[in-house]
């Protein structure tokens, strides 16, 4: 199933509107960029025929606002001068090997999926987004943000966005929205591990470390191991998102809060992770990537649906009870039944 692409970005648009209030300027012009994105509606761009195996192609804005750029590194070719035409490249394969060496997936779509980004986007344009084809990388402003390749699970964050769209399809606003930004900083999250070969005790279950500009008070954009304490810092405010139900913030703001209630799966998964032990990306991960790919999930399915069918996976994938009661106890945590 391929759903109409989302312009889905890493940088919440309620962190830019706050710094973009306090006058700061890369921000403001980050976020008109965005609207002017949103504005346009984004429309799917028919992919190239299938090339049976991993091909990236990394383009250069040179500070411009358009991609894919002038090309300057493809599949196979040695790395250049430019390092986040290199860490974008890196980042890409990392996505890649997770999804097909673990869940043997060819590429985002299922059908080897040519993997294309374009990085230096804009002048200091302070994010990173899926545009329903390839993934495009701001170098940052070096105040509050940091070139956005620098965060390998940020990579990994958006291009399962393009996972979601050719899978569950799940829309892109309030619970099932929450949902789809789960998912995807549960996947970049593993793509991380599995790329540091780290176990779910030895990873640090953030996601964006390092794109906070020294000085900033944080560590990350987000935390699944402790969604709410990921920043606290005069210019962003502090992270507002909640780990369980009963904190849900009911919003109008971010698509109804999509990458703030999205706090309270990634919780889920990241209790689930820590009590199966072991790496994450097997049974937790598997379990999170047979329900997005199952067919058990409308394109509107609310926190309790998702869990329902994560459930319903681990039933079915696993013939330990034990695993099922696992993931129910994780979502009993945070506030979801599954029954």
């Amino acid at each position: 199933m391929t759903s109409v692409p989302h312009y889905c970005t890493i940088i919440p648009p309620y962190v830019l509107d706050r710094l973009a209030e306090q006058g700061h300027e890369p921000a403001q012009r980050s976020l008109a960029l965005d609207l002017t994105h949103r504005t346009a509606r984004l429309q799917a761009i028919a992919p190239p025929p299938p090339a049976h195996h991993l091909t990236r192609t990394i383009g250069d804005a040179a500070h411009a606002e358009r991609a894919p750029g002038r090309t300057i590194r493809r599949e196979g070719q040695a790395a250049v001068a430019d390092g986040s035409v290199n860490r974008a490249y890196d980042g890409l394969g990392a996505t890649f090997a997770l999804y097909e060496t673990v869940y043997t997936r060819n590429s985002i779509d299922g059908d080897w999926l040519p993997l294309n980004a374009t990085v230096h986007y804009g002048q200091n344009y302070d994010n990173a987004f899926w545009d329903g084809s390839q993934m495009v990388f701001g170098d940052g402003d070096d105040i509050v943000f940091t070139d956005f390749t620098a965060a390998v699970d940020v990579i990994g964050h958006e291009l399962t966005h393009g996972v979601t769209q050719y899978t569950a399809g799940l829309d892109y606003h309030d619970q099932p929205g929450a949902l789809n930004e789960s998912v995807s900083d549960v996947f970049g999250s593993l793509v991380k591990q599995y790329a540091l070969r780290q176990s779910a005790a030895e990873a640090d279950w953030l996601i964006g470390a390092g794109l906070l500009a020294p000085g900033v008070q944080g560590v990350a954009l987000r935390s699944m191991k402790a969604p709410g304490t990921a920043y606290d810092d005069p210019r962003l405010g502090k992270d507002p998102q909640p780990a369980h139900l009963n904190d849900y913030v009911d919003t109008a703001d971010d698509q109804g809060g999509v990458h703030i209630n999205s706090g309270i799966p990634n919780h889920a998964f990241y209790l689930l992770a820590a009590a199966l032990g072991g790496n994450a990306w097997e049974r937790a991960g598997r379990i999170w990537y047979d329900t997005l790919t199952g067919g058990r999930l409308t394109h509107d399915a609310d926190f309790a649906a998702f869990a329902r069918a994560t459930v319903a996976a681990a039933k079915s994938r696993y013939q330990d009870q034990s695993v099922a009661d696992a993931v129910t106890a994780a979502w009993s945590q945070v506030g979801i039944s599954t029954t």
